[in-house]
Order: structure tokens, then sequence, then C-alpha cells
């Protein structure tokens, strides 16, 4: 569960390392978001010369969670972190790898982008 002033690991390599969840999309009263949401993040964190900025703010798409996520098998999925891919206006990643695991719930929420780049999905 994500919700504003979460601060997330970024999962790709666009630059930034950490980020802060600014505004969970989705409607007005929307307080929460889990795998394959979008969100409105700031860069916290981000390496010199990098294609993001440390201050800037954009969309990401989580990943991964520390929150369970039930799956309609009644299995459950967590993550040793909350992570987060930076994406564009036109929802594909800014960068151009993906780091560790992602969720299987991203193919559902049309992220094939991601689903393609990352090294596995659980």
């Amino acid at each position: 569960m994500i919700q504003m002033e979460t601060v997330l690991e970024v999962a790709d390599n666009s630059g930034a390392k950490r980020v802060r969840c600014l505004k969970v999309l989705g409607g007005s009263k929307r307080k929460y978001a889990t795998v394959g949401d979008v969100i409105v993040v700031t860069v916290k964190d981000a390496v010199p010369n990098a294609k993001v900025k440390k201050g800037e703010i954009l969309k990401a798409v989580i990943v991964r969670t520390k929150k369970e996520v039930n799956r309609h098998d009644g299995t459950y999925i967590r993550f040793d972190t909350n992570s987060a891919v930076l994406i564009n206006a036109q929802n594909e990643p800014i960068g151009t790898r993906i780091f560790g695991p992602v969720a299987r719930e991203l193919r559902a929420r049309a992220f094939t982008k991601i689903i393609s780049l990352a090294p596995e999905v659980l």
C-alpha cells in the first residue's frame, strides 16, 4: 500500500534512486495505491548527469510492494521493497532497463513494455 509521502526505490536506470509519492491517481477520494497503479512522484535522490534530476515531478507505476497482493487463485505475493518505475505521458518507461522482479499484475494494466524489460515476472 502506497500513500502520499511514501518513499519508494526506483527499479529502472532513468537516473533516479529514490522518489516520494505526491498523489495517488484514479479518483479524488483514492488514498492507497498497489501494484500496477500510477502515482505522481518527485525525485528525492538522483545520480549526476542522468535523464531525470532531483526535484523533478513525474509519473510512476508501482512494480513491487511490501504489502501483500491477493491474487484471483487465492495466493498472495509480496516483495522486500516498495519500488516504482518512472513513466512518460505514453505510459512507457523512461529508463531502458528494469532491475529486479516485477509482479504479473502489470500485464493486466497494459504495461507490457515494463514486463518485457524485466528480468523476472512473478
